[in-house]
C-alpha cells in the first residue's frame, strides 16, 4: 500500500468526479456553509459559516501537504455542480488500512445516488490501486441515516466506541465502527454495488 500525497488523484465515472480539494474550491463550497449549516449536525468538525469553511478547506490542503490525510471535492455530473467533500484519513501503511469519512453533501445531492457512486470509486481505488486490506468507517451512533447507508453498500458493523470523541458543538459522542475487508470487496461488495448503480441508472 502506498498513497502518494503528491499525486493528483482523480476518480471518475458517468455520475461523479472526485479530485483533490484546493483553496480555490471555497467558491464552490461556501454556499453550503452559509445556507445549509444543518448538514454538519453529526460532524466532528463543522465548516458551517464562511470563516469555518475557509478554515476547513485550508486545513484539508495543509493536511495533504503534511501527508496526514487526502481530501476530495465531489462534482455531480448529473447536476453539473460541486456537491460536497470526502477524504481518506488515519492511513496506516504497515497495516494496509485507512479510514474513509468526513463525507458530506449539500441537501440537494443527498439520497440521489451520488454517494453510492462516490463510495464505489473510492473503494475501488482503495482495494485495487492502493491494495489496502481494510477500509474503516465511523459514524455518530445517532446518525441512523448515515449508518443505514453504509450498511446498504456492504459495510459490516463491528461495534460501538463509547464517548470516544468530541463533536463540533462540544458534546461527546458514541461512534459506530464499520468496515469492509478486501476479501469482502472481491467476493460480494463490488458486484453488489455495481448492481445497485446499474439499477439506479435504469430508474429502479
Amino acid at each position: 500500500m502506498m498513497l502518494n500525497f503528491n499525486d493528483t488523484i482523480i476518480l471518475e465515472n458517468e455520475r461523479a468526479a472526485l479530485r483533490p480539494i484546493t483553496l480555490a474550491d471555497s467558491v464552490y463550497l461556501l454556499p453550503f456553509a452559509s445556507n445549509e449549516p444543518e448538514i454538519w449536525a453529526f460532524s466532528l468538525v463543522s465548516p458551517a459559516g464562511e470563516k469555518n469553511m475557509a478554515t476547513y478547506i485550508t486545513n484539508a490542503v495543509n493536511n495533504r501537504a503534511a501527508h496526514k490525510d487526502y481530501s476530495f471535492i465531489v462534482y455531480d455530473k448529473l447536476h453539473y455542480a460541486y456537491a460536497g467533500s470526502t477524504r481518506f484519513y488515519n492511513i496506516d501503511v504497515a497495516a494496509k488500512s485507512l479510514m474513509l469519512g468526513y463525507t458530506w453533501y449539500g441537501k440537494a445531492y443527498q439520497r440521489t445516488g451520488l454517494n453510492r457512486h462516490c463510495k464505489f470509486l473510492l473503494l475501488q481505488y482503495c482495494f485495487e490501486s492502493l491494495l489496502v486490506e481494510r477500509v474503516e468507517f465511523r459514524a455518530d451512533a445517532n446518525n441512523h441515516k448515515s449508518i443505514a447507508a453504509m450498511v446498504a453498500i456492504g459495510c459490516v458493523k463491528e461495534g460501538l466506541l463509547r464517548s470516544d470523541s468530541v463533536k463540533a458543538d462540544g458534546k461527546r459522542r458514541d461512534s459506530v465502527v464499520l468496515s469492509i475487508l478486501k476479501t469482502e470487496w472481491e467476493q460480494t461488495v463490488k458486484v453488489n454495488l455495481i448492481n445497485m448503480l446499474s439499477a439506479s441508472t435504469k430508474g429502479y
